[in-house]
């Protein structure tokens, strides 16, 4: 038996693209613990309730994350339209499905990027971050934002998609998945990526569903859980099925956010050919009443936004439950047994978002 050491790594490292400190317990290359540490980019957000009137929180929480901005503010906005008994038209869901699924695809293949530059193929980086940019360029055109989109309100969103800008939408993503037929290849085909992923960080169905993981590192171990198929937004009149995997390690956690960016580029198919006429918000009066928990299936997987209301126009309480912070304990559990090595591809498997744990 070795001798038993403590390595910090973090919260800066060159493959961490938040901060986040762990104090890593080895044996002999191996990690037998890992204990983490978090809170370095806490901003309070969540106590501006007592500032922000309940309009004005829609924008504070889309600033939650640069990453998916859009879809806490829909999570919000959801959680007060049902307090408040608002009935979002359905080409206003519609339109909210769509970006939702957008920032789906750009998440992932943010993603992918990091993961394939934490293993030292830097021209696969290049590749999956050049097809982002072009997810990027469509909400620039349909929103005016590429980070913050600042077009979800209570009631419904602020701007609409003309045809043109659809059928622009339509061609942009039909070009894309021949370009991501190629990188799939590479990803779950190259000796060299298989080395780095296969057997790597197993986590067990029975340890996921245990240890409360969410998203796609759930789903790769088996999990079916997706909070789409709960039914909001415009979800109940689409046709899919969660992706998952029995294997559980992280190249099935590569596969399954692989084939959810196929799957979202269906589903906005669907989208635009099912999009209905109407107006896209409802007129909202009076202030919110009551509670609710909305839980909405980000990119990372399933997120709580719980809502708390007195009859004013300031909230009591607005609480996010991110999934990143419900992945934490999966991600220690991969990294026991692990090789030293291993360790910055562990924490990039469930895809961490910082800002948002720690908001």
């Amino acid at each position: 038996m070795g001798k038993k050491s403590v390595i910090p790594f973090g919260p800066q490292h060159p493959v961490l693209p938040e901060p986040i400190h762990l104090d890593l317990v080895i044996e002999d290359e191996k990690i037998v613990e890992a204990v983490p540490s978090i809170g370095f980019v806490h901003r309070g957000l969540e106590g501006l309730v007592k500032k922000k009137d309940f309009q004005e929180m829609t924008y504070v929480v889309e600033r939650t994350c640069g990453i998916c901005s859009f879809m806490h503010g829909m999570g919000y906005c959801e959680a007060v339209e049902h307090v408040m008994n608002v009935e979002v038209p359905d080409r206003g869901k519609y339109l909210r499905t769509v970006w939702a699924e957008m920032s789906r695809i750009h998440s992932h293949l943010l993603w992918l990027g990091l993961l394939a530059d934490a293993f030292g193929f830097e021209s696969l980086f290049y590749q999956c971050w050049r097809m982002r940019e072009k997810v990027l360029d469509l909400f620039e055109l349909t929103t005016g934002g590429r980070c913050i989109f600042s077009v979800n309100k209570i009631g419904g969103v602020m701007k609409d998609i003309d045809q043109e800008m659809l059928h622009t939408m339509l061609t942009v993503f039909e070009s894309m998945e021949e370009e991501l037929r190629t990188i799939r290849k590479t990803f779950l085909f190259d000796y060299t990526v298989e080395s780095r992923l296969k057997g790597v960080g197993v986590l067990t169905k029975e340890q996921a569903h245990d240890l409360g993981a969410a998203g796609p590192f759930a789903r790769a171990s088996g999990v079916m859980i997706d909070m789409r198929t709960r039914g909001y937004g415009a979800y109940p009149d689409l046709e899919f099925a969660p992706i998952t995997s029995e294997i559980g390690d992280s190249f099935a956690r590569c596969d399954v956010r692989i084939n959810e960016i196929f799957q979202a580029i269906d589903l906005i198919r669907q989208l635009i050919g099912k999009m209905p006429a109407g107006e896209i918000a409802s007129t909202v009066k009076g202030n919110p009443d009551g509670e609710y928990f909305m839980r909405v299936e980000q990119p990372r997987g399933e997120a709580i936004y719980y809502v708390k209301a007195n009859g004013t126009k300031f909230l009591d309480r607005m609480r996010v439950r991110t999934p990143t912070f419900a992945n934490l304990p999966g991600m220690l559990e991969t990294l026991k047994g692990a090789d030293l090595a291993d360790v910055p591809l562990l924490i990039l498997t469930i895809d961490p978002c910082i800002s948002c744990t720690e908001r």
